[in-house]
């Protein structure tokens, strides 16, 4: 049981800290940005909606607002059967400036077969992906398109942060993990690519864009598709997206175990990639920062329990475990009492929250389950 429990504990500690230091030490491969884009080339931003009526005007303005060359944007709209009368605003938008179009996606399909339909239809030389609700700063298209001066980038991603309107413990824990999520994007890029990115504020090259099938987690599948054509996926700190955090931790739970599903047959999808001798080092980053990052409830799980049973082997180990069950506890205290303004307590929480979320997803996973569908906002 000590080399179990010593085992499971220092792969958590690789897959959570282990991996961010090690891509430290890693030799550097810098973006070699050129002014070989000038003048700037057209771009298609693509927003998917399904019901979105609430938010897809605002949306539209702040794309066609950027400070970016105004006759070089245009902007596609892929309703997916929309019911809400999000159809109708985009129209009306449309008859105003010539520059936004819609394309109706009917029967519903899915966010991913809406981009499949659209790329159809797009005319520029780098595509951006937007979400219905997605807010840009006002540089961050410029600040996309500039990384592809670099000619071996081929997908670039920018830096989503969650705006806690409401104060909820679920939107601190959210930010936190985005803020985790962004430090170790950084260092990727620094190495080699990103592993994964969230679809809100991201571009690609029309060129390498390669159709996906509709159960795939095009924020997860692109870049590895791009990956595989030989170019980079880089992370753009200056390509600032803000985005509202999901409102309550039921919602957040049902996106995370959405997501996880998704990724696990990205990732069954893509296994080649896990490959060392034909992609090197980024096999070493999807298989830390991903595979084994999502199955990390494993040695998490197995950590506490062989612990639980070995606390009679000394001091250390019955501390270790006081530790655990306050650290679980906590994050149970705030589920029972429906949130928490402590921040530490949120965080363990939120902490155990995609944990549990991707556990759940590896059973729907190993069943056979795939995602199509879902209703944006509600997880």
């Amino acid at each position: 049981m000590l080399l179990l429990f010593w085992l499971c504990t220092l792969s958590v500690i690789y897959i959570y800290v282990g991996y961010p230091v090690l891509l430290r030490f890693l030799p550097k491969n810098t973006l070699d940005i050129r002014d070989e884009l000038i003048p700037k080339p057209a771009i298609t931003v693509l927003i998917p909606a399904f019901n979105e009526a609430k938010v897809i005007e605002a949306t539209i303005r702040n794309k066609l607002s950027q400070n970016y060359p105004a006759h070089l944007i245009n902007i596609i709209v892929i309703s997916d059967e929309s019911e809400d009368g999000t159809d109708e605003i985009v129209k009306k938008i449309s008859a105003e400036d010539a520059r936004v179009s819609l394309i109706r996606q009917s029967p519903r399909q899915g966010k991913t077969s809406g981009l499949n339909l659209a790329m159809q239809e797009a005319k520029g030389e780098i595509i951006i992906f937007s979400d219905a609700n997605s807010h840009y700063d006002i540089d961050a298209i410029n600040n996309l398109v500039n990384c592809f001066k670099d000619p071996a980038v081929g997908y670039v991603t920018g830096k989503m942060i969650y705006v806690n309107s409401d104060g909820s413990i679920t939107g601190d824990g959210c930010s936190a993990y985005m803020k985790y999520e962004n430090h170790m994007r950084a260092l990727e890029t620094e190495v080699a690519s990103v592993v994964g990115v969230d679809g809100g504020v991201d571009a690609i090259r029309k060129e390498l864009y390669q159709p996906m099938n509709a159960d795939q987690l095009p924020d997860f599948v692109l870049p590895l598709k791009v990956v595989t054509q030989g170019k980079r996926v880089v992370y753009c700190e200056k390509a600032l997206l803000n985005e509202e955090a999901l409102s309550n931790s039921q919602s957040e739970f049902r996106m995370r175990v959405r997501v996880s599903l998704r990724a696990y047959w990205a990732m069954w999808d893509m296994k080649h990639l896990f490959n060392p001798f034909k992609y090197g080092l980024f096999s070493l980053q999807i298989t830390s920062h991903k595979l084994l990052r999502y199955l990390a409830f494993i040695p998490l799980l197995l950590a506490f329990v062989s612990n639980g049973l070995i606390t009679g082997a000394g001091s250390f180990y019955a501390l270790s475990f006081i530790i655990q069950v306050a650290f679980y506890g906590a994050a149970a205290f705030v589920t029972l009492n429906d949130g928490t303004k402590n921040r530490w307590l949120g965080l363990a929480n939120y902490f155990c929250l995609i944990n549990i979320a991707s556990a759940m997803a590896c059973l729907k996973f190993l069943k056979g389950e795939k995602i199509v569908l879902w209703k944006p906002r509600v997880g």
